[in-house]
C-alpha cells in the first residue's frame, strides 16, 4: 500500500468529489456503475484504500453486534434446549459474518445477567437478544444504550424489534392433524419451562386448534419439562403417574422432550403410535432417525438467528424508523409417531 496516497489524490485523478469517493469506497449509493468503476481504477492505481478503522471512529461503529442468550449449562435446566441455540447462534454468526461484522457471544445467567450484558453493550454497536435472557427491567436499561432486537418472542417490551417463529400456527397444525386425521380426542400437551415464550405460545395454538375442532382444551398444560430429553422424560412420568390410562396422544413442546417421552413409553411396554401417538417441535436430526421417525414441526432456528441480526443492522442504519418484525413460517413434518404409515413430508 502506498502510505503517502490520499483521498483527494483519487478524487483528482478520478474526476470527483472526495464525497463520491467515499461512497463507493464504502459501498454506498448514488453514483453510476461507470462512476465506481473510475474511482475503484484510480484508487488502484495509487494503492489507495480508506482507513476503516477512522471510518468506525467518525460513524461511532464498533463494526461488532452482540448476541445474549440465557445460559442453559451445568447448574440446572435452562430456558431453551442447547441444540435450539446452537442453531440460532449459527444464523447470528453468518448473518453478521456476510455483512461485515464481527459477533460478540454472552450466556446470562441469574443476578449477574444484568452485569454481563452491560459489560457487552460497551462493545458492540447493538444486540440481540434472545426471550428470557434479561427481566423487562434489565432489557429497557440495556435498550437505552443500544438498539436491541429481540427473539424468539412475540410480545416484545418497550416497542422493540423482534424475530420469532409461528409457533401458534405449528402446534396448531401439529393438533389438528391427530385430531382430524387419525380422530383423536384424549390429546396430553407436554409444555417447556413456564418463564418460556416460546412454550408459552406453542400451548396457545394446541388449543385453539382443539377449540375449532370442538373439543374442550385444557387451560394448563398436564405437565412441564425443560426442553431436555431427560426433562420429557420426567414429564412423561408425571402424566402417566397422574392418570388411569394413558393419553391417546402426547403433544410435547420440542423434540428433544418428545424423543425422552418415548424411552419412558417404550420401558413401560407402551407401543408408539399404537397405543399413545407422540409429536413433536423443531425438527432436530434425531427426529429422523428415532424409531418410529417423529412427526414434528420444522421451526427455522437458524434463520431466527440470521434475520434478527440483519433486523438489527436495519435498525443502526435507520433509529427512528418504524418498529421492524418478523414472524418466520413453521412447517408441518408428518412422520410415522403420530400413526401416519408413511411421512408426508421430506424425512
Amino acid at each position: 500500500m502506498n502510505g503517502r496516497a490520499t483521498i483527494y489524490e483519487v478524487a483528482r485523478m478520478s474526476g470527483f468529489s472526495t464525497a463520491t469517493v467515499s461512497r463507493v469506497m464504502h459501498d454506498g449509493t448514488g453514483f453510476s456503475a461507470a462512476t465506481r468503476d473510475a474511482v475503484l481504477e484510480s484508487a488502484a492505481r495509487l494503492g489507495w484504500v480508506p482507513n476503516h478503522s477512522a471510518l468506525s471512529l467518525a460513524r461511532r461503529r464498533a463494526g461488532i453486534v452482540g448476541l445474549l442468550f440465557p445460559d442453559f449449562g451445568q447448574d440446572g435446566p435452562g430456558s431453551e434446549s442447547a441444540l435450539y441455540v446452537d442453531h440460532v447462534i449459527r444464523g447470528a454468526e453468518r448473518a453478521a459474518t456476510l455483512a461485515g461484522h464481527a459477533i460478540l457471544i454472552a450466556a446470562t445467567r441469574g443476578k449477574e445477567g444484568l452485569a454481563l450484558a452491560r459489560s457487552v453493550v460497551g462493545k458492540v454497536d447493538g444486540m440481540v437478544v434472545m426471550a428470557g435472557s434479561l427481566t423487562a427491567k434489565n432489557l429497557a436499561d440495556i435498550a437505552a444504550r443500544v438498539p436491541v432486537v429481540m427473539m424468539a418472542t412475540h410480545t416484545a417490551p418497550h416497542r422493540l424489534d423482534f424475530v420469532g417463529a409461528d409457533n401458534r400456527g405449528g402446534t396448531g397444525a401439529i393438533a389438528s392433524h391427530l385430531v382430524t386425521t387419525h380422530g383423536f380426542e384424549d390429546i396430553a400437551f407436554v409444555a417447556g419451562l413456564r418463564r418460556s415464550p416460546d412454550s408459552r405460545e406453542r400451548f396457545v395454538g394446541y388449543r385453539t386448534a382443539l377449540l375449532a375442532a370442538g373439543l374442550e382444551p385444557p387451560e394448563a398444560p398436564e405437565a412441564h419439562g425443560d426442553f431436555t430429553e431427560s426433562g420429557g422424560a420426567h414429564a412423561v412420568e408425571a402424566l402417566l403417574d397422574a392418570r388411569r390410562t394413558p393419553p391417546r396422544a402426547i403433544v410435547f413442546g420440542n423434540d428433544e422432550m418428545a424423543i425422552g417421552g418415548m424411552s419412558v413409553l417404550r420401558r413401560l411396554k407402551l407401543r408408539i403410535p399404537h397405543d399413545v401417538a407422540v409429536t413433536g417441535f423443531d425438527d432436530i436430526a434425531t427426529s429422523r432417525h428415532v424409531r418410529p421417525t417423529l412427526t414434528t414441526v420444522r421451526q427455522p432456528m437458524r434463520d431466527i438467528g440470521e434475520t434478527a441480526v440483519s433486523t438489527l443492522l436495519t435498525r443502526l442504519g435507520d433509529r427512528d424508523g418504524p418498529r421492524l418484525t418478523t414472524v418466520l413460517p413453521t412447517e408441518l413434518v408428518v412422520r410415522t409417531s403420530c400413526g401416519c404409515s408413511k411421512g408426508g413430508a421430506e424425512e
